[in-house]
């Protein structure tokens, strides 16, 4: 994914109505009316969310007679998390190095442990 496109689409979803937007449209393709009724927001609202999404490559927006359904594109949103997944990798490799860390700590307090209760 271009880097121009991933600015976009992670800005895109720095938006919870936006996010909440992508969630209805994974279950199947809704127009703009159908989109307003969970929102307290107008219809101009939601169509300026929904060119944000478009605008990104998350949304496509098709025509039929009068109404344009909304679909959601899936392939910007896997590339999306195929490059969050070397993070994830990241975070996982550092966690599993502080595991390591603390059991360590947690065998080296055992074998102190005899130690300090001579002293008292």
């Amino acid at each position: 994914m271009q880097e121009q496109a991933l600015t976009a689409a992670f800005a895109a979803l720095a938006d919870p109505t936006r996010r909440a937007i992508l969630s209805r449209l994974a279950l199947g393709e809704a127009n703009v009316t159908e989109l307003v009724r969970p929102f307290k927001l107008s219809q101009p609202a939601v169509s300026r969310h929904l060119k944000v999404l478009e605008e990104a490559g998350l949304i496509t927006r098709g025509r039929v007679a009068q109404s344009r359904p909304c679909r959601l594109a899936p392939e910007p949103l896997k590339q999306m998390a195929d490059w969050l997944e070397g993070y994830r990798e990241l975070w996982d490799k550092s966690f599993e190095r502080l595991d390591e860390y603390l059991d360590e700590l947690q065998q080296q307090e055992k074998l102190d442990a005899p130690h300090t209760a001579k002293r008292r």
